[in-house]
C-alpha cells in the first residue's frame, strides 16, 4: 500500500486486501526499496484518491500492483494508525475471487502466510492487530447442554471438532458449579486435543484456574468495566452501538452482536436484520460474529455484510 509523507498529519484514508486462498492462507508483500518501510510486510492495497470508493480503490490498486482482477471482495474491519508521517484509516477488504496470475509490477516481494505460523517480518505495526484477528475462525459454537445434556453435548462436540470446528464458548447458566467445573474442563481438554480455542462466559478467574483460551464477556459487564480482563482472548456480546464502542475502547478482540433473526433464547427482544447489523459495524475496528437463528448457509451472508462469521447455540450442532 501506498504511504505518503505530507508535510501536515492528516488523515489518510487507504484500501487494504487480505486475499484468502481457500486454504486459510493470505498473501503479504513486502515493500520495495526506496519506499518508506522499505522491507516491512504488509497487505496489499494504497490510498484511496478523491471520489472514489474503498472498493474500487482496492481493485484499481491490486491490479496496478499484482496484476489481477477482483471478482469478489467484502468489507471486514477498519483500523486507524498513526505513524510519524501521517495517520492512515485502513479499510479492510477479504477478496475471496480473482482473475489472473500474481506478478509483483512494483518490485515487490510476495508471500502466502497464515495467521499461526507466520515466517516473514517484520511488519509494518497498523498490520499486527490484523493478524490477530485473523487467528479467528468464522464459526464460533456456544454450547447448549441445557437442552442436549452432558453426555450428548460432549458427543456432538467430538463430532463438530473433528469436523473442524475450532472456537467453542461455554455457556451454562443453570448448571451446578460442580458440573459446570468438571464440564468445562473435558471440553477445554478435548478442544485443546484440536487445537481448538475454548472461552469461558463470564467467568474470568475460572476460565483462568482450568486453562481455557479466554473469556466472553456478558453484556453487563462488558459495560461495566473500566479495562480488559488480562486473558489471552477475550469478546462480549453486544446489541447496539453503545456496547459495540465500549467493546472497541476496552481494546477487546471480537464481538458477538445480534439477535439477527427471532431466536427461543431471547424471545420477545427485536432482532436486528441484516440491513441495521451491516450498518452498526460499518467502519469498525473489531472482528465481529453475527449471532441468533442463524444456520451455517448463513456465514456467506454474515461476511458480505462486513462481519467476521456467525456465532450458533443450536444450529451449530445439529444431528449427529
Amino acid at each position: 500500500m501506498t504511504l505518503s509523507h505530507p508535510s501536515v498529519v492528516s488523515l489518510v484514508e487507504v484500501a487494504a486486501a487480505v486475499i484468502m486462498r481457500p486454504d486459510g492462507y493470505f498473501l503479504l508483500t513486502s515493500r520495495p526499496e526506496g519506499k518508506p518501510y522499505a522491507g516491512h510486510w504488509e497487505f496489499p492495497g494504497g490510498k484511496i484518491e478523491e471520489g472514489e470508493s474503498a472498493v474500487d480503490a482496492l481493485s484499481r490498486e491490486l491490479y496496478e500492483e499484482l496484476g489481477i482482477q477482483v471478482r469478489w471482495a467484502y468489507p471486514w474491519i477498519t483500523r486507524v494508525f498513526t505513524y510519524s508521517h501521517a495517520t492512515v484509516r485502513l479499510h479492510f477488504y477479504r477478496v475471496v475471487e480473482w482473475e489472473g496470475e500474481f506478478f509483483a509490477r512494483e518490485q515487490q516481494t510476495l508471500s502466502w502466510q497464515i495467521a499461526d505460523h507466520l515466517t516473514v517480518s517484520p511488519l509494518l505495526p497498523a498490520n499486527l492487530p490484523v493478524l490477530r484477528a485473523l487467528a479467528l475462525p468464522p464459526v464460533y459454537a456456544i454450547t447448549n447442554v441445557a437442552e442436549l445434556g452432558e453426555a450428548a453435548m460432549l458427543q456432538k462436540l467430538e463430532h463438530a471438532l473433528q469436523q473442524g470446528l475450532k472456537f467453542v464458548q461455554i455457556r451454562e447458566k443453570t448448571m451446578s458449579s460442580a458440573s459446570f467445573r468438571w464440564l468445562a474442563s473435558e471440553i477445554i481438554e478435548r478442544a485443546h486435543a484440536s487445537q481448538a480455542k475454548v472461552l469461558l462466559n463470564s467467568d474470568v478467574s475460572l476460565s483462568r484456574e482450568l486453562g481455557a483460551d479466554g473469556v466472553h464477556l456478558t453484556t453487563a459487564q462488558l459495560m461495566s468495566l473500566t479495562s480488559r480482563p488480562e486473558v489471552p482472548w477475550c469478546g462480549a456480546s453486544c446489541h447496539n452501538a453503545e456496547e459495540l464502542y465500549q467493546a472497541e475502547k476496552l481494546g477487546l478482540d471480537f464481538v458477538v452482536l445480534g439477535p439477527l433473526l427471532p431466536t427461543l433464547s431471547h424471545p420477545g427482544i427485536a432482532a436486528l436484520g441484516w440491513r441495521r447489523f451491516a450498518a452498526l459495524i460499518r467502519d469498525y475496528s473489531l472482528p465481529v460474529y453475527a449471532l441468533g437463528g442463524l444456520w451455517m448457509s448463513d456465514l456467506a451472508i454474515a461476511q458480505e455484510q462486513g462481519g467476521h462469521g456467525i456465532a450458533m447455540m443450536r444450529a451449530v450442532w445439529g444431528d449427529q
